[in-house]
């Protein structure tokens, strides 16, 4: 018995179909439900995911035609078929159904569509089981994440496990030009698993091939095959060769604990030098998370480094205490600079640690406590000069706008800091700030500004405190200061058609406030650094910190003029100073540019006539003869041909409060290039004063849709001032090749 129609949609009952097949009962022509109406020519639509099929579930397809054998209860369909049992579907030229053993053969452009995407093709397919075994002839599989697998047969159990024979691998697209030619890379082996519901692959004799030739052979080979869930198993190793190690290689292993932490074991052998084993953990909390990095080796020692156990511990760790307190930690501890260097893991000059707890209320307050200790890495530091910081208390709190418009600022900073040789300090201070801006009817913008400072001091040794000249030993100390302001700017706007608006400002500040003296009685922990640019020409206090604070009365003048394009360009600049009525230079050193009545000269410069070119400059001139004090030059340039280029040149004085005392004097080159899938970049600092490379970093690097290879160098100059060498490790060569889905290899040359 045949039917023909344009096309039809078919329900098959499977539970009683023996029994039907004997009675010569022909199955009903129905609809299922929840399927949309079939048109002719159009595909059927898939069903939406479900959960797996019972035993009873009937067979649902469409076709152009269908014939029915009541005899041997066999369905055939023809044209366009698309057959579908719970969440799995199935199309194909012919599909043929025996109701009795429940037996499913498709045959011509199989097509096997699984619920979460993936899609396997075939020449033929018998399947059983509702659907879940079968034998598959001529495999074709395109998995999640661009993986496409072939094999010349197959057979699937379980509903997800698929062995394979001679089978290929590859994520990468086939060529546009040529689509039977081999891909950029691909894995050819004996047999094969795939494992959809563990989304992974597991090869047996398998080789790499780049372009068709054999690389790399190996006898088993594992990857994740689609969107893999966390797993256990090693990942891609690193090898290398250097100075202090020798050969070596990291063979890093993945441990999925459980569904909230896990466990990355990074064992690593070398030629030269004991193993060492790398460790990073992590775990999630509802309410937080904690993150750890450590290790542990031995060194053998040589002129440089000496002989002895080492390690390092790199963690941090965050928790929410309700919506507005969160506590954290961060430890981080080392054997020394050079270790780090060595083992790759990280060169830095100091670690800082810490525990806190801190509150947010949206933008009006906040709130911190914490404690701090340091770690000097170098052997040329003085760690009885390192501080320990504990308690570090910080609050600041904005009040709204009163019905003037103005806003009232208030914090605390207090905290108490101990060294085993120096100075110990203790220290409460309170801010109080007040801002109310203003318009005239010029146009003129006003600016009211006052700022009040109370600070108290306990103190011991404080004759040994850095940049500190005083003849005070213990004690204690109380300081208040009060500063207040009127700055004034006009905006002068003149249109320029259709080359945008210019604008001319000048700004003026009148700052007034007691004496303070160069404040040498006091400790210094926080007011050290100090750099006068226009960046500060107009705060209240120009000191980063509250140890060291600005007195008296002054006028900062200023001249901003702009030029803003209808390209989104500009070109800006200001230029500036001040005038102290005192002779009283207060607590700055000699050459920081405002130790004098009459400040330097400090101005900025922005030119960018496009949006693709870009000039920006900041500089400090000597009031008495214009001589350079400092100096910031940096340029970016962006071509349409995907090239940015930059340049920088530094200059900054010798200061006292940095080691050595020498000015800085360096230039800076790089340059970015990227076409098609190729990038490359190179990166070069020049000290001028001491006539030497700082750094040179040069990178290429390749990707596309399945593979990566990049090349890095790196060559530090930098120099241990105890032994007037270059530091371990400061040239770097790095290797990476990355076949995707699968994993990457390293390597690395020092």
């Amino acid at each position: 018995m045949m039917f023909r129609r344009g096309a039809l949609v078919i329900l098959l009952a499977t539970a009683a179909a023996p029994a039907l097949a004997q009675q010569g009962a022909l199955p009903p022509i129905v609809a299922p439900q929840n399927v949309a109406p079939v048109l002719p020519g159009q595909p059927a639509p898939a069903p939406a995911a479900a959960a797996p099929p019972a035993q009873d579930q009937p067979v649902t397809f469409t076709a152009e035609e269908v014939e029915y054998d009541q005899n041997r209860a066999l369905v055939i369909a023809r044209g366009r078929v698309e057959a579908w049992q719970g969440n799995r579907v199935v199309r194909a030229d012919e599909f043929t159904y025996d109701r009795n053993t429940g037996i499913a053969t498709a045959r011509g452009n199989v097509q096997l569509i699984e619920a979460d995407g993936q899609v396997i093709f075939a020449d033929s397919v018998v399947l059983e089981n509702q659907f879940r075994d079968g034998v598959i002839e001529g495999l074709r599989g395109l998995l999640a994440q661009n993986g496409r697998v072939a094999a010349n047969s197959a057979r699937r159990t379980g509903g997800s496990i698929f062995d394979l024979s001679r089978v290929v691998y590859s994520s990468c697209d086939p060529c546009q030009e040529d689509p039977l030619a081999p891909p950029l890379w691909q894995v050819r082996a004996r047999t094969a698993t795939l494992d959809q519901a563990g989304r992974q692959a597991r090869y047996r004799d398998a080789v790499v091939e780049f372009a068709g030739i054999p690389t790399f052979w190996t006898p088993y080979l594992q990857h994740p095959a689609g969107d893999a869930p966390r797993q256990s198993g090693f990942l891609s190793p690193t090898f290398g060769i250097t100075n202090f190690l020798g050969g070596f290689v990291e063979t890093p292993y993945y441990w999925a604990i459980d569904p909230t932490q896990e466990l990355v074991l990074r064992p690593q052998f070398a030629t030269r030098q004991v193993p060492n084993l790398g460790l990073e953990y992590r775990r999630r909390f509802n309410f937080g998370e904690i993150e750890a990095e450590g290790s542990l080796g031995y060194l053998n020692g040589d002129d440089d480094t000496p002989e002895g156990f080492a390690g390092h511990i790199f963690s941090r760790g965050r928790f929410a205490l309700d919506e507005t307190w969160r506590a954290g930690f961060d430890f981080n501890r080392a054997s020394s600079e050079d270790y780090l260097r060595i083992y790759r893991y990280g060169a830095r000059r100091r670690l800082d640690s810490s525990v806190f707890t801190e509150g947010f209320w949206g933008s009006d307050a906040y709130a911190r406590v914490d404690a701090r200790i340091f770690q000097g890495l170098r052997p040329s530091d003085d760690t009885s000069l390192i501080p320990t910081v504990g308690p570090n208390i910080y609050l600041d709190w904005r009040a709204p706008v009163d019905a003037l418009g103005g806003t009232l600022t208030f914090d605390t900073w207090n905290f108490a800091v101990f060294r085993s040789q120096g100075t110990n300090t203790q220290r409460g201070a309170f801010r109080l700030g007040y801002e109310l801006p203003m318009n005239d009817r010029l146009g003129g913008i006003w600016t009211v500004r006052a700022q009040s400072d109370i600070a108290s001091y306990a103190f011991t040794d404080l004759a040994l405190a850095p940049n500190n000249s005083t003849t005070a030993n213990d004690g204690t100390a109380a300081r208040a200061n009060i500063r207040a302001a009127l700055a004034w700017r006009m905006p002068f706007i003149r249109p320029a058609g259709a080359y945008g608006h210019q604008v001319i400002e000048p700004m003026l500040q009148v700052v007034g406030g007691p004496l303070t003296g160069n404040q040498s009685s006091v400790p210094n922990e926080d007011s050290i650094d100090f750099e006068f640019t226009d960046a500060n020409l107009f705060s209240l206090n120009r000191f980063y910190g509250r140890d060291r604070q600005e007195g008296g009365t002054r006028i900062d003048y200023a001249l901003r003029g702009a030029w803003y394009f209808p390209n989104g360009g500009m070109i800006e600049g200001l230029a500036g100073a001040s005038y102290r009525t005192q002779r009283d230079g207060g607590p700055f050193y000699a050459g920081s540019g405002v130790e004098n009545r009459a400040s330097d000269y400090v101005a900025r410069a922005r030119v960018m006539p496009t949006p693709w070119l870009e000039f920006l400059g900041r500089g400090r001139f000597a009031n008495e003869n214009g001589d350079l004090r400092f100096m910031d030059l940096a340029t970016n340039v962006s071509f349409e041909t995907r090239t940015t280029l930059t340049a920088g040149y530094l200059y900054t004085p010798a200061v006292p409060y940095l080691t050595p005392v020498q000015d800085r004097n360096e230039v800076a080159f790089g340059i970015q290039q990227q076409w098609g899938n190729w990038r490359i970049g190179a990166f070069g600092r020049y000290d001028i004063e001491i006539n030497r490379p700082v750094v040179a970093t040069a990178s290429i690097a390749y990707e596309d849709e399945c593979f990566l290879f990049e090349a890095r160098f790196l060559k530090r100059f930098a120099e241990d001032p105890a032994t007037n060498n270059l530091y371990p490790a400061n040239t770097v060569l790095l290797f990476r090749i990355g076949l995707k889905t699968i994993g990457d290899v390293g390597f690395r040359a020092i």
